[in-house]
């Protein structure tokens, strides 16, 4: 039986793969919660609101499928790591919340401000909606970086090396 992957033994942690693997399943999980809150179940707006209402519903079909992509990526990633007993999960919890945060900041910024590929409400004052949705992704941010540092103050407390 082959004890190694990677030409790494298994058993291994493997702190970037973690952080890799989870980071794609927060983009998805934060696209979806956008695309069926916001575009569905609300139906405050598209991903693309500057054509037909056909070319939106087409845009969110696109988001969706996109969204889970990246969701089973992620989750084949995580069971591969998990296999082989290398998964370090508080770096992966990192790679969520940075996912997350990192997918919803982008859609806030790049998507609603720079782009204006759509809003996220229209006929309202957007400012507490858009001071929301960053704000929210800032903590999300936030979550991720705190657990990385603590993450790599116990790999160095354990290993006596930043992994």
């Amino acid at each position: 039986m082959d004890t190694t992957h990677r030409g790494k033994p298994l058993g291994h942690p493997e702190p970037a793969r973690s952080m890799r693997a989870t980071l794609l399943i927060g983009i998805g999980i934060m696209a979806a919660v956008d695309e069926i809150i916001f575009h569905q179940l609300l139906g405050w707006h598209h991903f693309y609101d500057l054509s037909t209402p056909e070319i939106g519903l087409l845009t969110d079909g696109l988001l969706h499928s996109a969204e889970l992509v990246a969701i089973v990526a992620g989750f084949f990633m995580l069971a591969d790591l998990r296999r082989q007993h290398s998964f370090v999960p508080m770096r992966g919890w990192a790679g969520f919340f940075i996912g997350a945060g990192g997918f919803q900041l982008f859609d806030g910024i790049v998507d609603h401000k720079l782009l204006r590929v759509h809003q996220i409400r229209y006929d309202v004052d957007v400012l507490p909606y858009d001071l929301a949705w960053n704000i929210g992704a800032l903590i999300l941010l936030i979550i991720g970086i705190v657990l990385v540092r603590r993450a790599k103050a116990t790999e160095r407390s354990r290993t006596g090396s930043i992994a």
